[in-house]
């Protein structure tokens, strides 16, 4: 796996990069050579925080926790990965490496999700972009999950148009397509 560290408005220690290599090394198992992870260490509001990113084969894993240590927040944010890996294992095992679940116990129990804390919206327009590749429904319902947000854009393999999947209040999911 191919690892990019960085800090923002801050530089990151050796020790600290040295840590979050071997720390990252656990996810071997589950992806192959070609993966990349990005992780990215700051300071918000007082706390230490760590954005971890991992894209393999055009599947993206992503988990974001904050701690008063780096170390601590890099390991809420692998176990955070790890329970997005665990909850989608079935679907993933057709992406993944073959082997990447072997080791692992067969039957994975749901974690239930921790309540956020509600914060103060912030007054700036975050831009993010991102390649777009053709995929199925059930794949940008995959990638959705996987990215922990409410909706996804997409382009359709199979009618080659841009839609957006979304995740409905009363349970189940939602397609919106042009006509």
């Amino acid at each position: 796996m191919k690892l990019n560290i960085s800090g923002k408005q801050m530089t990151v220690r050796e020790s600290l990069k040295e840590l979050t290599r071997k720390k990252l090394l656990k996810y071997d198992r589950f992806f192959g050579d070609s993966a990349e992870a990005y992780v990215n260490y700051s300071v918000k509001h007082g706390e230490q925080t760590v954005e971890l990113t991992i894209n393999s084969s055009g599947t993206l894993f992503r988990a974001e926790e904050s701690d008063t240590t780096f170390q601590n927040a890099l390991d809420r944010a692998m176990d955070a990965l790890e329970r997005q890996i665990r909850k989608n294992k079935t679907r993933l095992e057709k992406r993944m490496r073959p082997t990447a679940f072997d080791s692992l116990p067969e039957a994975f129990d749901s974690l239930p999700h921790e309540a956020e804390a509600e914060e103060e919206p912030e007054l700036y327009i975050r831009t993010k972009t991102y390649p777009f590749k053709p995929m199925s429904v059930e794949e940008a319902i995959l990638q959705m999950n996987l990215l922990g947000h409410y909706f996804f854009i997409f382009v359709n393999a199979e009618t080659n148009q841009t839609c957006v999947v979304y995740q409905r209040k009363e349970g189940g999911y939602g397609l919106i397509r042009p006509e």
